[in-house]
Formats: structure tokens, sequence, C-alpha cells
């Protein structure tokens, strides 16, 4: 049975994730989860220290996702796309999540300082990778944070937003969604390759 500090995890992310911060009370949280809002307060004492229990976990999910892709892919081109694989999976299975990195960021708070901390070693590690690829020329040359961060919005815009895909006429499916992940990864493999 999944413990009750782990069940108001989960759908406290789902709430922040979605309909952001101020948005949420840890009166919806406990109404949910069938409880009432002490129970809530029981495992969290505050709001604030729930969104923070949320980052943690939801930080160290990402790390482990993105850690697990860079060691078992090759390099080049081949670990590009293993890690653009990891994120579109994430981005599509874990929306919410992205949701919440999203709200983090407007807050501008301690959460996101946290969040920041949290990612900079991976970070550091892509930076690093993308550099060497550069030198001997399976990269083109470019500041490699900023590609990170391009093909990083890509990459998570491509696989979250329903609604642009919509009104670019292109209708959410699973199969669509293949296509979709065909194309931008080609798109980026061209933008990236030297």
């Amino acid at each position: 049975m999944t413990r009750t500090g782990d069940r108001i995890l989960d759908v406290a992310l789902q709430h922040f994730g979605t309909r952001g911060y101020e948005a949420t009370s840890l009166d919806a949280i406990a109404g949910e989860l069938g409880v009432r809002k002490q129970t809530v307060l029981y495992w969290y004492p505050s709001k604030q220290a729930l969104l923070d229990a949320v980052v943690a976990r939801s930080a160290e999910e990402l790390h482990l996702t993105l850690d697990a892709a860079l060691t078992t892919a090759g390099d080049g081109l081949v670990r590009i796309d293993a890690v653009m694989r990891a994120v579109f999976r994430f981005a599509v299975r874990r929306p919410e999540l992205l949701g919440l990195l999203r709200e983090v960021g407007r807050l501008g708070s301690a959460p996101a300082v946290d969040l920041g901390a949290r990612v900079q070693p991976l970070v550091e590690r892509a930076v690093e990778f993308l550099s060497a690829e550069m030198a001997v020329g399976t990269v083109r040359r470019g500041d490699p944070r900023l590609m990170l961060l391009f093909t990083y919005t890509a990459v998570v815009g491509v696989a979250t937003e329903v609604e642009a895909q919509r009104v670019l006429g292109v209708e959410p499916s699973v199969a669509t969604l293949a296509r979709l992940r065909r194309e931008l990864f080609a798109f980026l493999r061209a933008a990236l390759a030297s």
C-alpha cells in the first residue's frame, strides 16, 4: 500500500503542475485524497513545505531518468537521441511534472533555487558532453548551454503543447505522437550535426 505521504505528494504534484501553486489549496488536495486537511498538515506542515517536498521528489525523478539515458547511451548523436527520447517520453508520461518545473520557475522562490541546484550537475554534464562533441566535430560549434536550452524546449514543447498541435491541424493520437517525435528528432539532429 502506498504511504499516505507519497499519495499526498502525487496529488499535490498534479495540482501544482496543472493548476499552479496559488490556485491549489490544501483543502482541495485533502478532498481529492478523501482525508482531512489536518492529515496533509501532519505530513507536510505547510503548503510551502509540501511544495518543497514535491520539488525534491520531482527533481530526483527527472535526475534519475536523464542519468539513465546518459549512462546507457553511446557517444555523439546517438547519446543526444537517447536523451531526447528520454525527455520526450517523460514529457508525454508526466506533463504535470514539467508543469511543476515551469510553475516553480515562475514563482522565483526558494524551490526554484533548490530545483536549479538539483539539476545543475546534469546540466553541467550535458554542457561538457556537447563541448566535447563540438571539439571532435560531431556537433556543430555554438554555445552548448543555448543548444541545450533550445533542444529541451523544442522536445518538451512538441510533446506537451496539445492545443498548438490542434491549431496547426495535427490531431493528437498515439500515431501522431510517434510521427511528431520522428520529425522532431530528424529536425534537431540536422540542426545539431556539424
